[in-house]
């Protein structure tokens, strides 16, 4: 779940920030943050006003394909499930494994 599948199209060395993302269903926002170290890897997306500014945390292992000339992201959830993932604040949850077990929850389940 919290890494790039063999056939996302992820590099350790892309700069994946302002790429958009797309679910299953439609565009969600663009890339504010995305970890590159070795560990869990995930995307901070920017939302803007689909879900009031808000922004979510999707685990690498969402990622079903990226166009780096479009720079676009493709991930394999909708956007309901996304907008009901349990809510993520950058200052407390980035770093907190709890949280995580928690969004692998979510995302595992197929809510």
């Amino acid at each position: 779940m919290w890494s790039y599948g063999p056939t996302a199209g992820h590099t350790p060395d892309s700069d994946l920030s302002g790429y958009r993302v797309e679910a299953t269903d439609g565009r969600i926002g663009k890339v504010h943050k995305h970890s590159a170290e070795v560990g869990p890897q995930y995307l901070v997306v920017d939302t803007g006003v689909w879900i009031l500014g808000r922004k979510v945390l999707l685990p690498a292992g969402t990622v079903t394909g990226m166009d780096h000339e479009d720079r676009t992201i493709r991930v394999d959830r909708t956007k309901e499930q996304i907008k009901a993932a349990p809510e993520f604040d950058e200052e407390r949850h980035l770093g907190d494994p709890r949280y995580r077990d928690q969004l692998g929850g979510h995302y595992g389940s197929g809510h």
